[in-house]
């Protein structure tokens, strides 16, 4: 199962067609096909599934949604905590 966990949008392709987002300080590339043209600005909290960027979130709904994470993260494992943060990566991708 793939949670979508906010990811901030840390970098944006000059043709805009993926961004590179930052979750809980694990970097990848996302596209960004699904959205309108300029939707997506450097910053912004976004939701992704399989590798596309779904929807933006507003800043405060992001941190209450990570904030929730770190403490569902504090009851865990090292190898759990990983398994969870890294879990997007097992889901199907496309490659850009």
């Amino acid at each position: 199962m793939c949670l979508s966990i906010p990811s901030k949008v840390v970098k944006i392709a000059e043709d805009k067609s993926f961004c590179t987002v930052d979750t809980m300080g694990v970097q990848r590339d996302a596209s960004l096909m699904m959205m309108e043209e300029d939707d997506i600005k450097i910053g912004d909290f976004v939701l992704l599934h399989i590798g596309f960027v779904m929807n933006k979130i507003d800043d405060v709904s992001a941190q209450e949604s990570l904030d929730t994470y770190q403490e569902i993260l504090a009851l865990l494992d090292e190898e759990e905590k990983a398994k969870i943060i890294l879990e997007d990566d097992n889901c199907p991708t496309r490659t850009i």
